[in-house]
């Protein structure tokens, strides 16, 4: 009797949903427009922006909601597989929230670094709205409340799943957006940028954290808004899928000292879970193979104006073009992927093989 009411639970659980595991009870995540769900928004107030406004959101919340996509972002994914409800900004409910399920701390626009390191070392202003010592103080903030006392939060942390990032990507993006910014000075802070995402994962580890996943960047040598910028004359500085060489070369070189960093990190904090999801390898599988996903051109952007790659004119707004069922594309709005791109990769990071240890594999 006893045995077969074991395997029957054993294979009960083998067919629930990952989900149903309960392998986080909440999630917490830091980062910029990649996973903001409403943070930036919030914070403009009743000034406008498009992201306020459709197309944005058109298709999966048919609505604006925040989010600088056409619908989910990577966040969402990993919620709905953890058998969690989405993930709220942290902003509008800072001071009275309780985030029972958890909260998201990431700000369009973020930079990992603070602004005063590019104003003291290269006298350059970062057009950032938060960084991630901002987050985290935020983040601290909220535990106070919500877990008062060292042991409440370490306990509180210990069940939570908390996503450092991606953080770092517009530390590069606003240097090389600027024009006449020599293209070879992020190289020089690059280890900067490496070292803050590190004593930002320390920082939540310290507070009591057991699984922290650490995402790379993507490959930005495929994304149209790059790709229209710097057009070249010369196929040498193309690889064989129409991507800039220079640029994705410069994604990896932070990838590989971001993956020596949480080497150093895991030697350094035995029996915490410390999980690098590569971003940059989930992305190429639909740069590679766009048409097993469904997806036409890869380097295209979806909401924009005219030109090879969609990006003339404003940007994504209410008066862009949709150029076509957002399904179909990997980028929306020019630098923002779509919900498309987002699961596929998602779908890598939580199954493998894109995280070195598959978030549904980490519990």
């Amino acid at each position: 009797m006893g045995s077969s009411i074991l395997l029957v639970s054993v294979v009960l659980l083998l067919n629930s949903p990952a989900g149903l595991c309960g392998c986080y009870k909440r999630i917490f995540t830091f980062g910029d427009s990649i996973i903001d769900t409403g943070n930036f928004a919030f914070t403009t107030g009743n000034n406008p922006t498009p992201i306020k406004e459709l197309p944005y959101g058109m298709t999966y919340f048919n609505r604006p909601t925040g989010r600088v996509s056409d619908g989910r972002v990577i966040i969402d994914f990993y919620a709905q597989a953890l058998g969690l409800p989405l993930i709220p900004p942290s902003i509008p409910e800072e001071a009275s929230g309780q985030f029972p399920t958890g909260a998201n701390f990431a700000v369009l626009g973020s930079t990992a670094l603070p602004w005063d390191y590019y104003k003291t070392k290269y006298n350059f202003a970062m057009p950032a709205p938060s960084h991630l010592d901002l987050q985290l103080e935020s983040f601290k903030k909220v535990l106070a409340r919500i877990a008062p006392g060292d042991a409440a939060t370490k306990s509180l942390l210990a069940e939570s799943l908390v996503v450092m990032g991606e953080i770092g990507g517009n530390d590069y993006n606003f240097w090389f957006f600027k024009p006449g910014n020599p293209r070879e000075t992020p190289n020089q802070y690059m280890p900067d940028v490496v070292g803050h995402i590190g004593a930002g994962v320390q920082e939540v580890i310290n507070l009591g954290a057991k699984a922290v996943l650490v995402p790379g960047n993507f490959p930005i040598g495929c994304v149209p808004q790059y790709l229209s910028m710097f057009q070249s004359n010369s196929h040498s500085d193309y690889d064989e899928h129409g991507c800039l060489v220079w640029f994705n070369d410069f994604s990896k070189k932070h990838n590989q000292l971001l993956q020596q960093e949480v080497a150093r990190l895991r030697s350094q904090n035995p029996g915490v879970k410390i999980i690098y999801a590569d971003y940059f390898g989930a992305a190429m599988q639909f740069v590679q193979n766009p048409h097993s996903y469904g997806i036409d051109n890869p380097l295209v952007s979806c909401c924009g104006g005219d030109g090879q790659y969609h990006t003339g004119g404003k940007g994504c707004d209410k008066a862009a073009k949709i150029w076509g069922n957002p399904g179909n594309f990997a980028s929306w709005d020019g630098i923002h992927m779509t919900e498309k791109a987002y699961s596929i990769i998602a779908q890598g990071v939580l199954n493998g093989p894109y995280a070195d240890t598959p978030l549904l594999k980490a519990c």
